[in-house]
């Protein structure tokens, strides 16, 4: 599993450089992304040190801070990217998903598979949050956000359709959160989970309980 799609300038771009050229800073930090990922999950962010990310990318450590300033920028990178990744997959499904009632299961399916295949960098940005600095906290807080605006979109879409009961903006956005949080659920007790339902099975019931609930 690569973490890192493209970065998001306006999410991103305030984050100090020496790099002029925007485009080899992108290329470059997906290479420091790629390499601070597996650090952070094998060894912890605080175990990790910025020598063992430069070492791993294979930059010395004075080129690695040409293009971040602290070992935070290189955190809050890894979590804007993972963001990134489950809502640009989120919403590409919902573009090719067919109207109706069916389009929640299946925009739900494919988040709980995402939530699946990225579960260890979920859980890390969960863990390491508390270690970025307030702006960046609040950052990654407004990228979840995002990510259940999408649940939010398309639960409003099917009920002012009628595919869905009539739901108020509170009903929805708590629908929403309650979708975002069910996939992570998958991550935080895959300890449990695991012994007792395949990840198909974990879909299905909880489709089923969403559904049931929204009517």
């Amino acid at each position: 599993m690569n973490p890192s799609p493209e970065i998001k300038k306006n999410r991103t771009d305030d984050i100090p450089t020496q790099v002029k050229n925007p485009e080899l800073v992108d290329r470059r930090r997906r290479q420091i992304i790629d390499a601070a990922v597996k650090l952070f999950i094998d060894k912890g962010f605080h175990k990790t040190t910025t020598r063992q990310i430069a070492s791993r990318v294979g930059f010395s450590i004075g080129s690695l801070y040409e293009y971040v300033a602290s070992k935070e920028d290189i955190l809050y990178l890894v979590c804007d990217s993972i963001h990134s990744q489950v809502e640009h997959l989120v919403a590409d499904v919902m573009t090719r998903a067919v109207a109706g009632r069916n389009v929640l299961s299946e925009i739900i399916r494919e988040y709980f598979l995402v939530c699946d295949r990225m579960s260890d960098v979920i859980l890390l940005i969960y863990q390491e949050t508390r270690s970025l600095p307030p702006q960046w906290q609040k950052r990654v807080l407004e990228n979840e956000l995002r990510i259940t605006g999408l649940f939010v979109e398309v639960l409003a879409k099917l009920s002012a359709s009628g595919e869905l009961s009539r739901l108020d903006d509170r009903d929805i956005e708590l629908a929403a959160h309650n979708i975002s949080v069910l996939g992570h659920m998958w991550t935080f007790r895959r300890w449990f989970f695991s012994r007792h339902y395949t990840i198909d099975e974990y879909i299905e019931r909880q489709t089923d309980f969403v559904l049931k609930i929204l009517g």
